[in-house]
């Protein structure tokens, strides 16, 4: 275990040979070269997450007003829930990733980050538009604060909230590891039960804007995903002490709790009693995932049994494409573009 060091802002005597460039431990100048990144990886998932750029406004909540009223009583407390969880944790993370950013010494993965950050207060941007628009602002304040009141909902968070809380008390390469491997679990695993209530909604011709909106959430997560993947891959690379057998257990550990704590919150807020899912699919289907989310670390197999996408979620992959449902993307765009105009320049 070796303590870390924040990097210093103005480093003149920082190095500029792209070789010497590491994830952490290294001594960057922060300049910005977008000609020289180590990591080239980098670079397309920089230019990938520019060209996601979206904004919640451009969906059309108006068939979501009348549908929320019209849902069953399972499938509100599920929606209610759901949204309360989904907007905490990407609140927490957008505070949480300039805290990693402290200590990654390679620009290029600092500037994925700093796009990740925004598009986290992207989404919680949504979640709000998303409850401004079917509920009344004591409703939405009451759904924005379950995660207070609910066990179950605070139990999950705090499994994330404590592993972010660590890091913030012990700047050590070993609870770095921990907390991007937490990050790696929150967008991989901590969004699906949530993600496939919608999806579902969304084959029963219901709430069709919220879809939407989770829509393009879910493709920023994959991004993310793929970055903390990424990041992980290049510590293995660099600092194998960091990837011990016990460490590797460790990270296993871990992976397993956050698949035990998304089957646990989706078999209570979905459960058998919202048409269209049942306990057993989401626990299928998210032990898929961790299976998923473990190999793609490069370290096998998490569960026996799991490792063919479950057939009675195949059409989960169909209904997270962002582009499969046209929105009034012009005109909204128009009306963003005109509300921008409209601020008064007094400077």
């Amino acid at each position: 275990m070796s303590i870390l060091t924040a990097k210093p802002l103005f480093n003149p005597q920082g190095d500029t040979d792209m070789n010497s460039r590491r994830m952490i431990g290294g001594n960057t100048t922060n300049l910005n070269d977008f000609n020289n990144m180590k990591y080239t990886w980098a670079s397309s998932w920089y230019r990938q997450a520019m060209n996601n750029f979206w904004i919640p406004e451009e969906i059309n909540l108006s068939a979501d007003v009348k549908d929320y009223k019209n849902l069953t009583a399972p499938e509100r407390t599920a929606y209610d829930k759901i949204l309360s969880f989904l907007v905490f944790l990407d609140s927490i993370q957008t505070a949480n990733l300039p805290c990693i950013a402290q200590y990654i010494t390679a620009n290029e993965v600092n500037l994925c980050l700093t796009i990740q950050g925004f598009q986290e207060a992207v989404h919680s941007q949504s979640y709000s538009y998303m409850l401004d628009s079917i509920c009344s602002p004591v409703e939405r304040d009451r759904i924005l604060y379950q995660w207070k009141e609910d066990e179950h909902l605070l139990r999950r968070n705090t499994f994330i909230g404590n592993l972010y809380n660590e890091f913030q008390e012990k700047k050590d390469d070993v609870t770095l590891l921990r907390v991007i491997m937490a990050n790696y679990i929150l967008e991989g695993i901590y969004f699906y039960s949530g993600f496939m209530f919608f999806y579902n909604l969304g084959r029963g011709g219901k709430m069709p804007g919220s879809v939407q909106e989770i829509r393009y959430i879910n493709r920023d997560e994959n991004t993310h995903l793929w970055l903390f993947r990424n990041m992980i891959g290049e510590l293995k690379k660099e600092e194998p002490r960091l990837f011990t057998p016990e460490m590797v257990d460790m990270l296993k550990s871990m992976l397993e709790e956050g698949v035990d704590q998304e089957i646990r919150w989706g078999c209570y807020v979905i459960g058998d009693d919202v048409p269209g899912l049942t306990s057993e699919m989401v626990t299928d289907y998210i032990r898929y995932l961790g299976n998923q989310r473990w190999s793609g670390l490069g370290f096998g197999t998490l569960y026996e049994g799991y490792g063919q996408e479950p057939e009675s979620m195949r059409w989960v992959n169909q209904y997270s494409n962002a582009n499969m449902v046209k929105t009034d993307f012009f005109e909204a765009k128009s009306t963003a573009y005109a509300k921008s105009a409209a601020i008064i320049d007094d400077l």
